[in-house]
């Protein structure tokens, strides 16, 4: 994480732009099939480990990450240094309720100077390219994409010379859903011991029990056929 934070902080000083990505289990069996997200996930400048799955299996297969870092955990991170540093945040996505509380929310905690703009994430294809130029036009330093995989991922991507005048850009998936208060995260003690799925899942047991049973299943099965080849 900290190291992450520099490199996006000297980023922004420089000028130039950093395309982040997060991945967790769900999305590099995703990434198997699904080549444009391959792509987009592959093209980016800077990628963590935002499962603690994707953890354990480094460390299974010899090549260690340091540590799990969150698109949530950055994403918060990263708006106290812009308020530290006075950048500008455009936040993309989710209902218009839910980012407008998200504005709401880091205005009253910080200052309402760290905010470019906000737009909800409902909208056409054919629209992107406007919305693109829109959060370019805004003077924004940092991007905030909370759409799900692989729309984010690929807008990014497909987008990435619209938005070039910003400094950096990243997909937060749900964060918006948790920092408005419209989704409960799980506590401290199951984020650090792998389980935050698990209290997902809880969560909403019917949209999520394929994702979660057919998906681990597969990225087991991935991390085994790599270790033992």
């Amino acid at each position: 994480m900290k190291e992450t934070l520099e490199v996006v902080d000297k980023t922004i000083a420089k000028g130039v732009q950093l395309h982040h990505v997060v991945v967790n289990a769900g999305k590099i069996v995703a990434m198997q099939t699904d080549l444009q997200l391959r792509q987009s996930v592959n093209s980016s400048d800077l990628i963590n480990a935002d499962g603690q799955a994707v953890v354990w299996a480094s460390n299974l297969l010899g090549k260690p990450l340091k540590e799990r870092v969150a698109g949530i955990d950055l994403m918060v991170n990263l708006v106290h240094l812009a308020y530290k540093k006075s950048y500008k945040i455009f936040f993309f996505g989710a209902k218009e309720d839910v980012v407008r509380k998200v504005v709401e929310t880091y205005s009253s905690q910080y200052s309402t100077n760290i905010v470019a703009g906000y737009r909800n994430g409902y909208f056409k294809k054919e629209e992107e390219k406007e919305i693109a130029k829109e959060i370019a036009d805004s003077g924004a330093n940092i991007l905030f994409v909370a759409i799900s995989s692989p729309t984010k991922e690929n807008f990014l991507y497909e987008n990435k010379e619209l938005l070039s005048r910003v400094n950096f850009i990243m997909g937060v998936g749900g964060s918006f859903d948790v920092v408005s208060g419209k989704v409960k995260r799980a506590p401290i003690w199951m984020q650090k011991s792998g389980l935050e799925w698990f209290y997902r899942f809880a969560q909403e047991p019917k949209r999520m029990w394929k994702r979660y049973l057919f998906g681990n299943i597969k990225f087991i099965t991935l991390v085994l056929k790599e270790r033992f080849k």
